[in-house]
């Protein structure tokens, strides 16, 4: 067992107070203008952004700092057709049937359907896989800790920072998702955590009406 090596905290910044409430309030007033939309452009979207994006997503929390995500960024016509036609397939048959009457009363006031178009036409798709386990140099299996987890906080903090980059995006998680390791010729220890869509919104875009629940209701103070 290796032994910790420590550095000091030195980019930590400490706020007065009335800064911290500032930056604090600016930030909740700022994402909270954030919306998931379905209707995208073809504009495109310099890749530079995407990266930063990501390195962005990449600082985030994991568990034993095992990292346990790859994000496959698809930007090519073909494989986004691909991704739709494959989406649209497994989506007609959950729309169609699979899925309990529950679920579909729960989606239905915001408008989904099997239909995806935005999978093909938005400039990049942002595939998440989840590292269920990594591989040792010599190709033994490494055991990932907290990988759900993990994924979900990078994939949260990715979101967050397409967002503060000016653009919008999509949560899409088509079920069953397995064949996206095979469009993306991804190995068998990742599984397909969700399709982040993003770029900029299309013209006249509609959202949900909708309400977030208020801070008492989501939050407790002992």
């Amino acid at each position: 067992m290796s032994k910790p090596t420590f550095a000091p905290l030195s980019q930590y910044r400490e706020y007065p107070v009335e800064e911290m409430q500032k930056r604090a309030t600016d930030f909740y007033t700022d994402i909270r203008r954030r919306r998931t939309v379905r209707d995208f452009s073809n504009r495109s979207v310099p890749r530079e952004i995407i990266e930063n994006c990501l390195r962005a997503a990449g600082t985030a929390p994991s568990g034993a700092n095992q990292q346990p995500w790859h994000f496959v960024v698809v930007g090519d016509p073909a494989i986004k057709k691909q991704i739709r036609e494959t989406a649209e397939e497994e989506e007609r048959t959950f729309y169609g049937g699979r899925a309990p009457d529950e679920w579909l009363d729960a989606l239905s006031h915001l408008g989904t359907d099997e239909h995806k178009p935005f999978l093909e036409k938005a400039p990049y798709l942002i595939a998440i896989f989840a590292q269920n386990y990594g591989l040792a140099p010599d190709g033994s299996k490494v055991k990932h800790y907290y990988v759900s987890e993990s994924v979900g906080i990078a994939t949260g903090m990715l979101i967050t920072a397409v967002h503060n980059a000016g653009l919008v995006s999509l949560t899409h998680t088509p079920s069953p998702m397995g064949f996206l390791n095979k469009v993306l010729n991804r190995p068998p220890n990742e599984r397909a955590f969700l399709i982040l869509v993003v770029g900029y919104p299309g013209e006249d875009t509609g959202v949900p009406v909708i309400t977030k629940k208020s801070l008492d209701e989501i939050a407790t103070f002992v």
